[in-house]
């Protein structure tokens, strides 16, 4: 089985910036997730999910919207991360 290639995370003093273009604003970003949902019906059968834990998520790929480059982004700091 092959193993994806690992995206980085942005954090709080971190974020997503494209190595080809320079973006730094827009991506589309495929993630899968695995989550445990506190679904409510109403009486009329209608769902409303009210409490939802995320358990495990993995981005498996980000695309640049701007020159739609596949998985070429770093992570650079934040401005004013470092005050």
């Amino acid at each position: 089985m092959a193993t994806l290639p690992t995206v980085p995370q942005p954090t709080a003093t971190t974020r997503w910036r494209c190595t080809l273009c320079g973006n730094l604003t827009r991506f589309d970003v495929t993630r899968s997730s695995k989550t445990v949902e506190y679904v409510h019906l109403d009486l009329a059968g209608e769902p409303t999910v009210e409490e939802r834990e995320v358990v495990s998520e993995t981005i498996e790929s980000v695309r640049c919207r701007w020159c739609n480059a596949v998985d070429q982004i770093e992570l650079v700091d934040r401005p004013g991360a470092g005050s």
